[in-house]
């Protein structure tokens, strides 16, 4: 009991999947592909636990496929090469918050079902948002990207993919200059939007924070820019950075306050949070809110506005059936 205890990653969200060691004999039943990358750490010779190179492209994907295949039913799931692999326990979590802030306006149920609308800004090459937002709480999404190939391949992970057909939707944002131009219409009604934002200020500073996650990942010194969980240009970094990006996506939420019950957003400097903040004040949200997230050492936090009111959002028409505490 002490050594499962130990190995549980307490940082994520109680009800994560991934909390525990992964169970790398289940994963390699379940996508046998995976075998060919797990390995005993080298960095603890004496144990036994078994990993794979997170530094390794290929290795992080097959690892994704499994967990993709095992926990939440997903086959032939794939990205192009280059593109943003994303490390699927934190992205369950980001999920995970954002259905607990749901159920802070829903008497503390979690609203469930296909009546749960959610619009995922910058939905990249992996469609992971949509994926996991419909496979743990059965929620609708609309995916959208300025990004041409990368949503022809959520196309295709969605064909691929029965159960996804009817509840994700595609979008490309076609002026890269807006967020929300162009894809909330004045019928559309979401019950949140996610988004995890370009970091980085430059391509230049995107290849350095590669190097130092490489680096942290695997104990060593290299100036290789390999990007462990890959990342497009337009996924990694914009002009700005992710300030910018969001100060951008604050300032045009205030033309749909009554569309949107909870505007999320990913924020990793946490020394910009007190910037937004006032950018928020100026536009009047209502609602603000900031929920901390960690995954092993990188730790981050949601975002979350709203322009209603607590009662307004206390009358926001969420269906009835489908919830649970």
């Amino acid at each position: 009991m002490m050594a499962k205890q130990l190995t549980e990653k307490t940082k994520l969200h109680p009800r994560n999947l991934h909390r525990s060691r992964y169970d790398f004999k289940l994963l390699i039943e379940r996508y046998p592909a995976l075998k060919n990358f797990v390995s005993t750490n080298k960095h603890d010779p004496e144990s036994s636990d078994e990993t794979i190179d997170f530094s390794d492209p290929d290795a992080v994907k097959a690892l994704n496929k499994a967990l993709l295949i095992t926990y939440y039913g997903i086959q032939n799931w794939d990205i192009p090469k280059d593109y943003l692999c994303p490390p699927i326990p934190g992205r369950a979590d980001y999920i995970h918050n954002v259905a607990d802030l749901l159920a802070t306006t829903n008497g503390g149920i979690i609203p469930e079902g296909e009546s749960i609308h959610g619009l995922d800004i910058g939905v990249g090459a992996n469609c992971i948002y949509p994926i996991l937002g419909n496979s743990i709480y059965g929620w609708n999404f609309v995916g959208t990207d300025i990004d041409d190939k990368a949503l022809k391949n959520c196309s295709k992970i969605i064909e691929s993919n029965p159960k996804l057909v009817d509840a994700i939707s595609l979008q490309q944002q076609i002026e890269a200059r807006f967020i929300f131009k162009n894809i909330i219409t004045p019928e559309d009604k979401f019950e949140f939007i996610l988004c995890n934002p370009p970091f980085h200020t430059s391509q230049e500073e995107a290849t350095q924070g590669s190097i130092r996650k490489i680096n942290n990942l695997e104990n060593t010194r290299t100036t290789k820019p390999i990007l462990n969980f890959g990342g497009h240009n337009t996924e990694l970094w914009c002009e700005g950075g992710e300030f910018r990006f969001i100060s951008q996506m604050i300032y045009e939420s205030a033309k749909y306050p009554m569309q949107i019950l909870w505007f999320t957003t990913l924020v990793a400097k946490q020394s910009h949070l007190k910037s937004l903040y006032k950018v928020l004040n100026k536009v009047n949200a209502a609602n603000i809110r900031t929920i901390d997230m960690a995954q092993g050492q990188k730790t981050s936090r949601i975002l979350a506005w709203s322009f209603l009111s607590d009662q307004q959002q206390e009358e926001w028409q969420f269906q009835k059936s489908d919830q649970v505490i």
